[in-house]
């Protein structure tokens, strides 16, 4: 009987392979050939499965996507059964941050996609740039739940909140990749700006445990 191939799985070894690429060369360097060669395939096996380089780059972003899903998990399960807003927040902040291999790939080839985007159309028409509004969105209705509990500040707005967040999470891990800062550091920033947010001891806003 001919072997079966677990398409899934195949598509998900290219696209592992296209963010080792991604990290060691810059997204903007990576080509199909590029990919094949670092996945163990042929080139045409990897046009069979993405067709273009386009439907490759969106395919690999949206397993980084998944990847850091994976990684707040984990670090939302650390902080027990019911966290509070505080550490959901936090955790979805720190996550991003590039503290180690895991962290540093997602930073480096989002914001390698983010510059790319800049001047290719067919990039920055794909569905996966409305992603930062989705974080956005979620760390509003956290900031929101938070004003409902009494945990935050008076006359705080949970739109504009969120946008300042993630504005200085993306920033403080530039700052990161390019050494400007330790990650200890920008987590300090990061709880400093939070602190301002939340009134309460940190027990009653819930927070995450560092790994």
């Amino acid at each position: 009987m001919p072997k079966r191939v677990d398409h899934a799985l195949r598509r998900t070894e290219i696209a592992e392979a296209l963010l080792r690429v991604a990290v060691r060369r810059g997204l903007h360097a990576v080509g199909m050939r590029d990919v094949a060669a670092e996945a163990g395939v042929s080139l045409r096996l990897v046009q069979y499965y993405f067709e273009t380089k386009e439907k490759l780059l969106l395919y690999g972003l949206q397993h980084l996507a998944e990847r850091f899903g994976d990684r707040v998990t984990t670090r939302v399960r650390a902080a027990g059964r019911d966290p509070g807003p505080r550490a959901l927040i936090e955790a979805m902040l720190m996550a991003a941050l590039p503290t180690d291999e895991e962290s540093r790939t997602f930073h480096l080839v989002y914001t390698s996609y983010a510059v790319l985007s800049v001047t290719d159309r067919a990039l920055a028409d794909q569905p996966f740039i409305k992603n930062p509004d989705a974080a956005e969105s979620a760390l509003a209705e956290l900031l929101r739940q938070a004003e409902a509990r009494d945990l935050v500040q008076p006359g705080v707005d949970a739109q504009l909140e969120a946008v300042s967040l993630l504005a200085m999470s993306a920033g403080l891990g530039t700052s990161i990749l390019v050494g400007q800062r330790s990650p200890e550091s920008a987590a300090t920033v990061l709880n400093h700006h939070l602190d301002r947010i939340f009134q309460g001891s940190l027990t009653d806003a819930g927070t995450l445990t560092r790994e």
